[in-house]
């Protein structure tokens, strides 16, 4: 059975804009109200940044998928994703305040960085998973560029503390991997998924 339209179960407009870019169709899910949403993205105590990256992406599907039966609509694939920023073994999730921003982009400020992100479909009773790693190095970053970046806001709600389409591009002197997994849908491997799970596009 083919589908015409998946449902996104993300918030982030980065992923909508991705997924139009390469023609699929697709519908918020979003949680309700009665569910706690950020809870899923809580960290435990010496996760390595992948295994952290893939139990939350899991554990967003497994309650999108709750919230699609629930609510009665029409079948169709759910799509989840999830993005974190490591440096070595420590995960760089998104700042808690302008401090935490600072401090995030000070510890990126001349050093290489993986972004990790993954990716998960479900389709009927089954589903899978994906992970694409980047690894992004960032140009030495003076006290007035990450107070002014920190200023502009564009840090919060971001893993690691920036987004890659925005000012912060111009410090990036170098990335090996995927321009859209940075951004927090790996293109390549979402397509792959998608074909697996007969989507349309």
């Amino acid at each position: 059975m083919s589908h015409d339209f998946i449902y996104l179960a993300s918030q982030s407009p980065r992923r909508r804009q991705l997924l139009e870019q390469i023609g699929v169709r697709h519908e918020l899910l979003l949680p309700g109200p009665e569910e706690d949403a950020e809870a899923l993205e809580a960290e435990r105590h010496g996760e390595l940044p992948r295994d952290y990256v893939e139990r939350v992406t899991r554990a967003k599907l497994a309650a999108a998928v709750k919230r699609l039966k629930a609510r009665g609509l029409a079948a169709a694939p759910v799509l989840c994703s999830d993005t974190t920023v490591a440096l070595g073994r420590r995960i760089l999730g998104k700042p808690t305040d302008a401090a935490d921003a600072a401090n995030t982009l000070s510890l990126l400020s001349g050093r290489t960085h993986r972004v990790i992100t993954a990716v998960a479909v479900a389709a009927g009773r089954s589903s899978a998973l994906e992970v694409n790693v980047s690894h992004v190095r960032f140009a030495e970053l003076t006290a007035a560029q990450i107070d002014a970046y920190v200023a502009s806001k564009e840090p919060f709600g971001k893993a690691g503390a920036y987004a890659i389409q925005s000012a912060a591009a111009s410090w990036i002197a170098h990335i090996d991997g995927s321009y859209s997994g940075i951004m927090g849908l790996p293109l390549y491997e979402t397509a792959q998924l998608l074909r697996q799970a007969h989507v349309r596009f």
